[in-house]
């Protein structure tokens, strides 16, 4: 199975938080509350910040 991880479409992203709420793992913040960054190395692919969205604007990808 591929490992996957969570992308941000940062010009969508309304910076509202609720990504980085439920990430178990702290692997989202929103720096400046201008939009969410994933960091990658902490990112497990579990799809709950995906979710949580409610602009959906994150997807996860396969990761390289």
């Amino acid at each position: 199975m591929a490992k996957r991880k969570a992308v941000v479409s940062t010009k969508e992203c309304v910076a509202c938080g609720c990504c980085m709420k439920v990430c178990p793992r702290g692997a989202i913040t929103v720096p400046r509350g201008v939009f969410a960054e994933i960091n990658r190395d902490l990112c497990v692919g579990c799809g709950l910040c995906a979710k949580e969205c409610p602009a959906s604007v994150i997807t996860l990808e396969v990761a390289e």
